[in-house]
């Protein structure tokens, strides 16, 4: 899987694009977007809750 994705150039992300446009609507991708935004962003807040838990276990 990750093999694939660096071998995907500008024609691919285009058909992607539009097969997501087509499957999603216009009005459904900025709301799929936003969802999407919100959990990378709890995962990255709890990659850093666990990071700093255990520098603070080193810690003590």
């Amino acid at each position: 899987m990750i093999l694939f994705l660096g071998n995907i150039g500008t024609g691919e992300i285009i058909v992607i694009a539009v097969v997501v446009l087509l499957l999603f609507g216009g009005k459904k991708i900025p709301d799929l977007m936003k969802s999407i935004g919100k959990g990378v962003r709890s995962f990255r807040d709890g990659v850093k809750d666990v990071e700093d838990e255990i520098k603070n276990d080193l810690d003590v």
